[in-house]
């Protein structure tokens, strides 16, 4: 005689993505898609959402409480991508936490920053740690997802004349591809219960310098790039020519005194534990181009 299985049923309720219209939103709401999960993409322009299988699409910007709070009714997974780069981000995360527990949502992972501190050098990295403690306080589960700096942003940095400039001396950084934080994303969101209150480090296989990023740019790509390091003052005035605000040229300069700290100089396994499968090296990434 069998004895009947105790185990819950698996879950039928979508899976909230947010950021779908994004790099990284985008490539998670794809992953999940094709396991053939249901989902609810929020987004703030629903005219840019993938369309994609068992997928409904729900205009929720962060800082709209009750609009969120509708597009999660029902939902108990939901992958929060940080919001766009903004002097309000702060608030607008601690609005959709709020939101998102009001709607009874049961799991969120985030995605977070490496060495998310309040005393962290890269000051973008202080808003994610007021979020995770946010998120901790909110009675939600929750995983947080550390990123180091994204592999495109490094081979992005460069100017026109094929120079990266900033004062990041000789301090290293595990750049990381979206596709490894994407799959990370995913795996864990598929059964987030093994993975409860933790928080991964994401980051490639190796640390480069930023003369190590450009040498590679050159060989791989064939376009001659160079890392020129600038003191902090020369980096303020260098970007004047943007105009930019004041939290916004505090954030472009800090992410290479950040790393001139050595706070970015980490070397993580967490993917490959996570998933099976190592991250792709900064040198992999620029011959595939595909994130």
């Amino acid at each position: 005689m069998t004895t009947p299985s105790t185990a819950p049923a698996p879950s039928t309720a979508p899976i909230a993505v947010t950021g779908a219209t994004g790099q990284l939103g985008g490539r998670v709401a794809r992953l999940l898609a094709e396991a053939n999960l249901p989902l609810r993409l929020l987004v703030r322009e629903p005219g840019r959402a993938p369309q994609l299988p068992n997928a409904t699409v729900h205009r929720a910007p962060y800082a709209e409480a009750d609009a969120v709070t509708e597009a999660l009714a029902g939902v108990e997974i939901v992958f929060m991508v940080s919001a766009s780069e903004s002097e309000d981000r702060e608030a607008e995360h601690e609005e959709f936490v709020a939101a998102a527990a009001n709607a009874g949502v049961r799991h969120v992972v985030y995605t977070s920053f490496l060495g998310a501190s309040p005393e962290a050098t890269f000051t973008l990295a202080r808003t994610h740690a007021d979020t995770e403690v946010d998120l901790a306080a909110s009675g939600m589960g929750y995983t947080f997802l550390q990123d180091s700096f994204y592999m495109a942003m490094a081979r992005g940095v460069a100017g026109p004349d094929g120079v990266i400039r900033g004062p990041a001396g000789m301090g290293r950084c595990a750049f990381v591809a979206h596709r490894d934080i994407a799959r990370t994303a995913a795996h864990i969101l598929r059964d987030p219960t093994p993975h409860q209150g933790r928080a991964y480090r994401l980051t490639g296989p190796e640390a480069l310098t930023f003369e190590d990023v450009a040498r590679t740019i050159t060989e791989v790509e064939g376009r001659p790039v160079r890392f020129q390091d600038e003191t902090v003052e020369e980096a303020y005035e260098s970007r004047k020519a943007w105009n930019p605000p004041p939290w916004q040229a505090d954030a472009w300069v800090s992410t290479y005194t950040a790393i001139a700290a050595g706070e970015l100089d980490v070397v993580s396994g967490d993917i490959e534990q996570v998933t099976g499968t190592a991250p792709v090296d900064f040198r992999t990434f620029l011959r595939t181009r595909r994130g």
